[in-house]
């Protein structure tokens, strides 16, 4: 199983889910460019200037690792870089886990879709970003994280998010948040899992339903977690639903 993190962690942030799956599976972590313990000297934004770059970052750690019927397990913005590897090379991998993913977070008033945000929004968003990461940080945590009776997760998300390098954490957010991997999913026939949160502020359920349609393979759980991070508020009930899903596909 290799897991990929979201927007404004680190691989840190699966260790309360690892437990449910570290006697059976072979679990492999990494921090994308600009986040824990990775090389910043790495980075490059022409390189990630598009999710396209970290999905080549995924599919080089499966070549060099030679890492073979891989469980990607993708969170957030992390799910759609497992789309886009996937539509690339889809031979490392034997299946997708997408934890609360989203293909385009703004409407697209053209053909319907909803992402939950409209193009303002997103701008305003950013914006906010741009003036002061630290308060953005601040205020961005508690809304992702969801559950307010439980303040010390959206703290650590906070954390996590302040802990991420400034300048990257920006232009990854604007490559994140104005991103649509749409056009790919018509690309992807490896089986797929998608876990869909209750309350999720940044993928509502339409979001869902719309990749359950698009990818051919694809299974739509409704987790009882709320909020954005299901592994982190929820864990049993995250790892609960993969296991599920690979006891029936495997």
């Amino acid at each position: 199983m290799l897991f990929a993190h979201g927007f404004g962690c680190d691989q840190g942030v699966w260790g309360p889910l690892l437990p449910y799956f570290a006697q059976d599976y072979k679990l492999v972590l990494f921090d994308h460019v600009g986040a824990g313990r990775s090389d910043i000297e790495a980075y490059s934004q022409e390189k990630y200037g598009s999710l396209d770059g970290y999905a080549a970052d995924i599919l080089e750690i499966c070549a060099v690792l030679e890492l073979e019927n891989v469980i990607l397990v993708g969170h957030s913005v992390s799910a759609m870089m497992a789309v886009i590897a996937a539509a690339a090379d889809p031979r490392p991998f034997s299946d997708l886990v997408l934890v609360a993913p989203s293909p385009r977070y703004t409407d697209d008033p053209s053909d319907g879709y909803v992402g939950g945000f409209t193009h303002e929004d997103i701008e305003g968003l950013l914006a906010s970003l741009d003036s002061n990461y630290f308060v953005w940080a601040a205020s961005l945590a508690p809304m992702a994280m969801g559950n307010p009776q439980d303040p010390s997760l959206s703290d650590s998300l906070r954390d996590s998010l302040c802990r991420t390098n400034p300048s990257i954490a920006r232009h990854f957010a604007r490559v994140t948040f104005l991103s649509d991997t749409r056009q790919q999913l018509k690309d992807i026939h490896t089986r797929s899992l998608i876990l869909q949160c209750t309350d999720d502020l940044l993928a509502p359920p339409e979001v869902g339903k719309y990749l359950n349609r698009s990818l051919t393979q694809s299974t739509l759980v409704q987790l009882r977690a709320t909020g954005h991070c299901p592994h982190v508020s929820s864990p049993g009930d995250t790892a609960a639903a993969i296991r599920r899903y690979l006891d029936d596909n495997q």
